[in-house]
């Protein structure tokens, strides 16, 4: 399988000499592009697709299909039935890819329908790396394992999630100055510093009121 996965590798990043022959048993490198069998044309049907590269004498391993797309494993798999019926000469940077890999072709792993001879890391590293996003940072949400959650920096580095507010059914009396005094004095929120404690944010759980949807008119500290 590496080796495979190295043919495929080297051959969709190498540059092709030229050569004008386009045959399938010579040496044939560097051939502009996929040829028709003369003999055959009449009964060739191909899609559009595979029109562009024929007319335009652009290699298969040229296409613009993003790598690992649906359309980009249809033009191979076109090209692969073209080629297995002699209905297409194709240079020897494709027919390496043809011959020697089974890219376009499909098999069944763990009950799933999966490209061959895909270098699979690589898409996982591309979808992953747009889809991995910083959550925001600093601002409490409903839900998690407790009534508030957020997401915090922590200190070397990384992203910490904070769960905190009380799940024992009290409520939190914001409106009421009293009980937003007592509150304070008995968790001693005048000296909880540390961003990535629940006790930080449920002491400063009146600030962050409206962005939570309590219906208060008070935006300060306890």
């Amino acid at each position: 399988m590496d080796q495979i996965r190295h043919i495929v590798r080297e051959i969709l990043t190498k540059q092709p000499d030229k050569c004008n022959c386009g045959c399938h048993s010579c040496e044939n490198v560097g051939n502009p592009g996929p040829v028709l069998n003369e003999s055959l044309t009449s009964k060739i049907v191909m899609t559009e697709n595979m029109k562009y590269h024929v007319e335009n004498r652009v290699p298969i391993n040229e296409n613009l299909f993003r790598y690992g797309s649906d359309a980009f494993l249809d033009m191979w798999a076109e090209a692969r039935y073209l080629y297995s019926r002699n209905a297409i000469h194709v240079n020897d940077t494709d027919k390496e890819i043809l011959v020697e890999t089974d890219l376009g072709e499909f098999g069944i792993y763990e009950g799933k329908k999966v490209p061959l001879d895909l270098l699979m890391e690589e898409i996982e590293l591309e979808e992953a790396d747009k889809k991995k996003k910083t959550p925001p940072i600093g601002k409490p949400k409903r839900g998690g394992s407790k009534k508030f959650y957020v997401y915090v920096r922590k200190k070397g580095g990384g992203v910490k999630k904070v769960s905190f507010g009380d799940t024992s059914g009290l409520s939190a009396k914001i409106n009421n100055p009293t009980a937003r005094r007592a509150f304070a004095k008995r968790h001693d929120c005048a000296n909880k510093k540390d961003k990535t404690k629940a006790s930080y944010w449920s002491c400063r759980l009146p600030k962050f009121a409206k962005l939570l949807g309590f219906k208060t008119t008070f935006t300060g500290y306890w």
